[in-house]
Formats: structure tokens, C-alpha cells, sequence
């Protein structure tokens, strides 16, 4: 849509909600930006996007990408390091951290067109005018970079370990793992592919890390400070009790103590959870409700009428049952019910097409941040053996990351770390 072409009442490269709903098939098949079928339903609906949009990756606390309102889609992908060298996970760090702030301005990493007949493009070139569409580019460092291997074992973030085994884990090891996590999100998923597409090119051109696992997130399913509550694959609401408030990241997000190159880092936990969609598509409603706790169009928990309303665990109806059975997922999952505990969550709904036998292969690809992987364990530990959820669904890939903050002007992602 050009500027001149733009509605009056509707800025231009901006598109509402429902717009971008209609270019979610074409954009989740990766096909191209989703802009040209947005333009067939102008609205002025709220949750509106702007592809212009950008957010900086250097700066002096967290990296862009957690406390930023979830974008439209991500494109994750892990990496194994195949370097022993020091060296050569110093330069890959760093230049992927000046190619990061290149494509989060909506610029590319290098020549799409040499001049020479005989040249190689370094910028892979899909995403030329597509704009910043809000990129963020995550990195996260595994368990293998703080080993002596490469001489940091003495930096290793205390609270960096392998999760342990929880409930329902069906885990595939072609799934599962990881040295490096790359999350890039963006409001075209063009841009987040581009993103991952010539990061990785980076990685396998220094020699230093080789691609593991990777999943391409559509529609997502978290909601972040001012954003309307999205839903999953399964058709309910999902983060509308996610943490938005500053003081909330101050307490269950950031890591606040420790040397100063750990400071307003934090923890990533990634799972790809498939869901027997088939299964549940069958179940009656009344069922999926008390599954969830929540009703399906409302989203309002089943003992109040609006969605943001208080969740009541203890309300019984008239039959002296709890209206929000003990077993639903909210009431597992609620910090009422679990001490306090808080984590943030920030998924996105994946598809894999279909599976050998036919059916649907998609699911959750659930990615959260804490300071402390013990909290996912805690609700993972209760989730997993109690949640009347785990009848259609399992945890088929895992990964551990930790999240170092935001390298500033000059530097690169955990740059401190190789002083």
C-alpha cells in the first residue's frame, strides 16, 4: 500500500488486527509479506501494526525481544557450535550482533547485487523493502559456551542447567538442545525469516556453529502490555493473566545481582508442544471449558463473565462442584495457586503440515523467560502431572538458553565475557 493509497484515518504501512488476519496463511507458509492481502480489509480495529516500526539492538538493559509486545510471528532456531576455538565464537558473536542491528533497522547485511559478475550476495535479499516490520533478534547462550572449551566455565550463569525431567516430556532429540538460540520476531514473516536465513549463513561462513532445530511461529499466542489477548491453536485466549507490568520483570524476569555482564539477563525456556488437534476438535465444549477454566469466545474465566476478570478457584456451583475444576489449566498455572510464582510467557503457534498418518501436525511453540528455571520446572512439575490439558498434548522439544542483556554502542552480544 503506497502512502497516497492509504485511508485517511489509517497512517501508512498500517494495518489493524483483523487486516493481518488475512494474511496469516499466506504469511505462515513463509509465501511473502502478508501486506498485499491485508489492503482488501481496511479497519481502524485496535492492536493495529506498523510495519515501519523499529526497535534497537544495542542499548544498556535487556535485549529487544522479552518485555517487547509479542509481534506478529518468529522464526526459532538453535545451533550446535562446531568450533573449539575461542576465537572464532568471538567473531561469530560479533558478527552477528552487527548484522542483528543492520536488519532491525530494516537494512541489509551487505551487497544483494555485486557488481562483479562473479559476486556473491551477502544479504540473501527477501526482505529488500519490506521495512523494519518491528524485528527483534534474541540471542541466547547454552550450557557448551561456558565450559572451558572456550575458557569461560568460570562466567557460567549459576542458575544454568539442563531442565530435568517433568511430566509429559516426550521429547525427539532432533528436537531438543541447543548451544545458541537465535528468536526473531517480526510483523511480516519475511522479515523474521530473512532474519534467521542470513544469521545462519553467518554461522555456517565462520565455521564456528551448524544449524540444530528450528520452528517458524505464526499468530501469536501471548499478549504483551496493551495488546489484545490472542488464541491458540485450540481456540481459547491465550496470556491474558501474562505479565505486563514493570515492577512484575523487575521481580520474576530480570537477573539483578551477579557481575554486571549478567545484569537484566534472564533465562529462556523453549518447548515445542504438539497438540492432537483431531482429538480435540471432537470433545464437546463444556469439556474444552473446564479443560481450560476459561469459556471459548469470551475467554472470561468460568466463574466470572468478562476475561480479565479474577479468576474465583474456591466458587462452587449448584451441584457443590468448583465451578474452575482443580485441574484446569488456569487454576494449575495461577500465582494464587502457586505461591506468587510468575513467568513470561511468550508463545506462537506453529504448524508442520501434516504428520505421516494424515493428521495435523501443530501445536505450541511456548518460549518463556525467568530468572530462575526452577520457576517453569515448579509449573511445568504441576502442569504436567495434573492439567487436564496433557490428554492433547505433548512436549516433543526442549532447550535452555541463557539471555546475556544488551550489548551497548561498540560492543557484541556477551562481548564482556571474552575481556
Amino acid at each position: 500500500m503506497s502512502e497516497k493509497d492509504a485511508p485517511a484515518d489509517k497512517p501508512a504501512g498500517e494495518f489493524s488486527r483483523r487486516d493481518v488476519i488475512r494474511g496469516a496463511v499466506v504469511g505462515a507458509l513463509g509465501i511473502s509479506s502478508y501486506a498485499g492481502a491485508a489492503q482488501a480489509v481496511p479497519s481502524s480495529s485496535e492492536d493495529s501494526v506498523d510495519l515501519s516500526r523499529s526497535h534497537a539492538f544495542y542499548g544498556n538493559a535487556e535485549q529487544a525481544g522479552i518485555r517487547t509486545p509479542p509481534q506478529r510471528y518468529t522464526f526459532f532456531m538453535t545451533f550446535d557450535l562446531t568450533t573449539t576455538q575461542r576465537t572464532e565464537l568471538q567473531v561469530l558473536l560479533a558478527r552477528w550482533s552487527a548484522a542483528i542491528a543492520q536488519l532491525t533497522k530494516g537494512q541489509t547485511i551487505g551487497q544483494v547485487e555485486p557488481v562483479r559478475d562473479y559476486g556473491v550476495g551477502f544479504d540473501t535479499g527477501e526482505a529488500l523493502d519490506l521495512g523494519p516490520a518491528s524485528l527483534t533478534v534474541t540471542v541466547g547462550l547454552g550450557l557448551k559456551v561456558f565450559t572451558d572449551t572456550y575458557g569461560l566455565a568460570q562466567h557460567k550463569p549459576p542458575l544454568l542447567r539442563e531442565l530435568k525431567q517433568l511430566p509429559s516430556d516426550a521429547m525427539k532429540p532432533e528436537l531438543t538442545g541447543g548451544d545458541l538460540s537465535l528468536q526473531a520476531c517480526a510483523d511480516d514473516p519475511q522479515v523474521a525469516y530473512h532474519a534467521i536465513r542470513d544469521l545462519a549463513r553467518i554461522a555456517k561462513d565462520t565455521g564456528a556453529a551448524s544449524t540444530r532445530w528450528t520452528v517458524m511461529g505464526f499468530g501469536r499466542a501471548s499478549a504483551g502490555k496493551g495488546q489484545s489477548t490472542p488464541r491458540n491453536l485450540l481456540g481459547y485466549k491465550d496470556g491474558t493473566r501474562n505479565i505486563m507490568e514493570t515492577a512484575d520483570f523487575e521481580k520474576f524476569v530480570w537477573i539483578k545481582d551477579g557481575p554486571a555482564w549478567q545484569r537484566y539477563g534472564s533465562y529462556q525456556v523453549v518447548r515445542k508442544i504438539q497438540m492432537h488437534i483431531e482429538n480435540w476438535d471432537t470433545d464437546r465444549v463444556s469439556n474444552q471449558n473446564d479443560v481450560f477454566g476459561r469459556h471459548k469466545v469470551s475467554g472470561a474465566p468460568l466463574s466470572g463473565v468478562k476475561e480479565f476478570d479474577t479468576p474465583d478457584f474456591q466458587k462452587t456451583g449448584a451441584d457443590g462442584n468448583l465451578v474452575i475444576p482443580a485441574t484446569a489449566h488456569i487454576a494449575l498455572a495461577a500465582h494464587e495457586n502457586n505461591n506468587g510464582l510468575k513467568i513470561l510467557r511468550r508463545s506462537y503457534n506453529y504448524t508442520d503440515g501434516i504428520n505421516n498418518v494424515g493428521l495435523l501436525d501443530a501445536g505450541l511453540l511456548f518460549i518463556s523467560y525467568q530468572n530462575d528455571p526452577a520457576a517453569f520446572e515448579t509449573l511445568q512439575t504441576k502442569l504436567g502431572a495434573s492439567d487436564g490439558l496433557n490428554e492433547y498434548i505433548s512436549h516433543i522439544g526442549s532447550g535452555i538458553f541463557f539471555v546475556p542483556p544488551a550489548p551497548p554502542v561498540g560492543s557484541y552480544i556477551g562481548g564482556s565475557l571474552f575481556a
